[in-house]
């Protein structure tokens, strides 16, 4: 019995468009289950100056979870932001570290090596000289529902300390418009699942049209069995 043409290449074709198909769907539905639940994107952003060194110099890149109020962030001690504070510098956001929030007690006395965060040090490994926690000296409760930044780089930062006039330096969290992250990964892994998907059901696609051309070809004449005479019988 002749076996059909071009159906082992139907099938492949029928297995890659499923696959593919199903790449994709996923990737889309897991990207819609992800950001279901929260209003923040992602967005990429240039630092401009070294008043973040050593997390973050100037000319570096960093990706930042963004949203449109800081509650929205769940903004904590040590996350790293990027703020609106127009008074302190008009234009670009600001890239900064919340060193305390609403409800701490934030203090540089004279001669530490330290800050004080609720009367205790407070350990900061991210600053680029910990011999230097701050320029000047200041001792801030922290109202509730703002924040108190400062720059890794402490002598190159204008930042909580520097405006301690200003509402002891603090800043309102919905100020805050994003939040650092290592890494979007679920932007690449909702992407590359989809792109993989794409290029599989693109493949399953050539691969069915292939098919079916070959399907709808004539077959070729029938051969001879070799060393037969062209219209011998088989008779005597």
């Amino acid at each position: 019995m002749e076996r059909r043409r071009g159906r082992r290449r139907g099938i492949w074709a029928i297995v890659l468009l499923v696959a593919g198909g199903v790449l994709v769907l996923g990737g889309t539905v897991y990207a819609a289950v992800s950001a279901g639940h929260t209003e923040v994107a992602y967005e990429k952003h240039r630092i401009p100056s070294d008043h973040m060194r050593p997390t973050y110099a100037a000319g570096d890149t960093g990706w930042f979870s963004m949203g449109s109020a800081g509650e929205e962030l769940e903004i904590g001690r040590g996350d790293v932001v990027l703020v609106s504070v127009p008074q302190w510098r008009p234009g670009p956001l600001m890239l900064s570290r919340v060193v305390a929030r609403g409800g701490d007690r934030i203090e540089h006395r004279p001669g530490e090596s330290t800050l004080r965060l609720n009367g205790e040090p407070l350990d900061e490994p991210y600053v680029l000289d910990r011999s230097v926690p701050a320029v000047v000296p200041f001792d801030v409760t922290v109202p509730e529902g703002r924040t108190f930044l400062m720059g890794d780089n402490r002598g190159n930062s204008a930042d909580s300390s520097m405006h301690l006039s200003e509402d002891g330096g603090t800043v309102p969290l919905s100020a805050v418009r994003g939040e650092a992250v290592v890494e979007p990964t679920e932007l690449i892994v909702t992407g590359g699942v989809q792109f993989v998907g794409a290029v599989v059901f693109l493949v399953g696609g050539v691969l069915g049209v292939v098919a079916l051309a070959a399907r709808r070809r004539k077959p070729a004449p029938a051969q001879p069995a070799w060393g037969a005479a062209p219209g011998a019988s088989g008779g005597a």
